[in-house]
C-alpha cells in the first residue's frame, strides 16, 4: 500500500495546528474536506491517528509514530522544493523565527539578514512563554537560559550577565544603596515571567527578593521607568549599554553580577535544516556580536 501523499501532508498540518478547524485554515481547504481525508487515511491505515474532542485534537500512539516520520520526509520534500524553484546565488521561502519580547538587538540583526537575503520572508512570533517549535510551526526559536530538551539542538552563541541599574536623578533624590538589603529602602522594579511568578535578584553570592512596586514581563517598560527616575531594576546589557554610556543611567553593585545568562538558536532535532535555516544559523553565529556589542560575550 502507497501512502497518499497529498493526505499524510494534511495529517501532518492537523498534527502541528492541534485541532482540524485551524489546520483548515492554515491550508485554505474546507473543514468537512479536511476531515473526510483524515478519516480515509485511518481507514487505509486501518488504525485511529487522532484522538477528537470539542477542545481540539490529540495525536494516538500510532498517530505520533507516523507524524515523526511524515513530517521528516515532507520537509524534505519541501527542501527539495525550495532548492529546484531557488537559483544558485537567491535563497527564496520563508523563515518563522520565535523570539523573547525586547530582545532588540534582534530587530536590527534581522533586518541585516534580510537586506543580505531579500527573497526571504521572515515571520516574527515574540512571546516569553516556552513554545513548542513543532506544534506551533516554528523553524528557529530564540532562547535565554538553560535548555534541555532531546527533541531540540541547541546552538550557544553567547553569554552575557543583567546589570543592576539607577537613573542618577534618583539616585540623589533617595541615596545610593550601600548594601543589597538596604534596596528594601528604595523604589524597586522587577521582571517576572507571568502573573503566577516571583521576581529574585542573584547578587553575587546573595539571593534578594525584591519588593517590587512595579513587576511586569517587558525589559523596554522597564528601562522607560528607570530613565525616568522611578525605579531602581535589572536589564539585559544590550538596553543598558547606551544610557550607562551617555550617563542617564548607572550600575548599582558593580561588585556583586548578577549570574549569567546564556543565549541560543534551537530548532528540532528531528529535521534537516533548510538552506534557508542553515543561512540564518550562519549569519546569526557571525553578526551576532555586532549587535549585541561589548556587554556580552561570544562562547
Amino acid at each position: 500500500m502507497q501512502l497518499d501523499l497529498n493526505a499524510a501532508q494534511m495529517f501532518v498540518a492537523v498534527a502541528q495546528a492541534g485541532s482540524l478547524s485551524a489546520a483548515a485554515t492554515r491550508l485554505g481547504i474546507p473543514l468537512p474536506t479536511l476531515s473526510r481525508r483524515i478519516r480515509e487515511l485511518e481507514r487505509e491505515l486501518k488504525i485511529q491517528l487522532l484522538e477528537r474532542s470539542a477542545r481540539g485534537t490529540r495525536l494516538t500512539d500510532a498517530g505520533t509514530r507516523l507524524f515523526e516520520h511524515a513530517s521528516r520526509g515532507i520537509e524534505a520534500l519541501a527542501e527539495a522544493e525550495e532548492a529546484v524553484r531557488s537559483d544558485q546565488t537567491r535563497l527564496r521561502g520563508r523563515l518563522r523565527l520565535s523570539l523573547p519580547t525586547g530582545f532588540e538587538p534582534w530587530w536590527e540583526l534581522l533586518g541585516a539578514f534580510q537586506r543580505q537575503y531579500p527573497d526571504i520572508q521572515v515571520n516574527v512570533y515574540t512571546t516569553d512563554r516556552r513554545v513548542d517549535l513543532v506544534q506551533d510551526g516554528i523553524d528557529v526559536a530564540l532562547r535565554v537560559g538553560a535548555i534541555v530538551h532531546e527533541a531540540m539542538v541547541a546552538k550557544r552563541l553567547l553569554t552575557y550577565r543583567h546589570v543592576l541599574v539607577a537613573a542618577p536623578d534618583l539616585l540623589k533624590r533617595v541615596g545610593k544603596p550601600t548594601t543589597y538589603e538596604n534596596l528594601h529602602h528604595f523604589p524597586l522594579a522587577a521582571w517576572i515571567r507571568d502573573a503566577n511568578s516571583h521576581a529574585s535578584w542573584r547578587l553575587g553570592e546573595n539571593v534578594f527578593e525584591p519588593q517590587a512596586m512595579l513587576t511586569t514581563n517587558d525589559y523596554l517598560h522597564l528601562r522607560a521607568r528607570a530613565l525616568a527616575a522611578e525605579f531602581v531594576t535589572e536589564l539585559p546589557p544590550f538596553l543598558a549599554a547606551e544610557p550607562i554610556r551617555d550617563g542617564r543611567l548607572v550600575e548599582v553593585f558593580v561588585d556583586h553580577p548578577m549570574p549569567q545568562q546564556h543565549v541560543s538558536l534551537l530548532y528540532p532535532a528531528h529535521r534537516h535544516p533548510s538552506s534557508i535555516v542553515r543561512a540564518y544559523l550562519d549569519f546569526c553565529q557571525k553578526q551576532m556580536t555586532r549587535f549585541l556589542g561589548t556587554a556580552s560575550r561570544p562562547v
